[in-house]
């Protein structure tokens, strides 16, 4: 099993190493020439989700991103992720790859000095450590979109058919939990 991490900016390197612990191979995803090669599941890390959606572009990643993942490539997005796969912002008007039915708002717990810590149960998972910086929620949900998860009544975890959108960092503690979540999705993936 080979997973893509897109690593224009944000906080890849964390989920390489993630994935480095659980004896998965990756790659770094910085230019179209990357797509070239077969991978069964893609990461898109948290960061500045503006930075990430305009880099996109203007390196020619964003067609063929959407399209694998429309087409039904497992993708888990985490924070600055979650809000390039949503459908719809709350309070931005930027969309990005607009798969994931769901509206989230970004920055929903405020500025960087707002980031907090706390263990919570996961769907499919169990509780697990999640940090949270400068983090969105998610405000509503679409048809067959799952929540998997909540953190004080807010939606922090979604998962919609090939694509998991959470709010936190799981990639900044040493539970491989939602990580192994992934990868189970990405197996049944490869397999068909």
């Amino acid at each position: 099993m080979k997973i893509a991490i897109l690593s224009v900016q944000g906080a890849f390197i964390e989920h390489e190493k993630m994935l480095s612990r659980l004896g998965v191979q990756s790659f770094e995803i910085r230019n179209k020439r990357d797509l070239e090669q077969e991978f069964d599941g893609l990461i898109l890390p948290g960061g500045e989700s503006t930075v990430m959606g305009k880099l996109l572009k203007e390196l020619d990643l964003f067609d063929t991103l959407k399209r694998k993942i429309e087409e039904g490539l497992p993708v888990l997005g985490t924070c600055a992720g979650l809000i390039l796969l949503a459908e719809r912002l709350s309070n931005d008007e930027n969309i990005y790859f607009g798969t994931l039915p769901v509206t989230v708002r970004r920055n929903a717990y405020g500025k960087q000095l707002s980031s907090f810590y706390v263990e919570a149960e996961v769907a499919g998972v169990g509780k697990i450590p999640m940090n949270f910086i400068r983090a969105p929620y998610v405000e509503s949900i679409g048809a067959d979109t799952e929540v998997i998860a909540k953190v004080d009544g807010n939606i922090v975890g979604v998962k919609y058919h090939n694509q998991i959108g959470v709010s936190f960092h799981p990639e900044v503690t040493e539970c491989t939990g939602l990580h192994e979540y992934f990868l189970n999705l990405c197996q049944s993936y490869s397999l068909t």
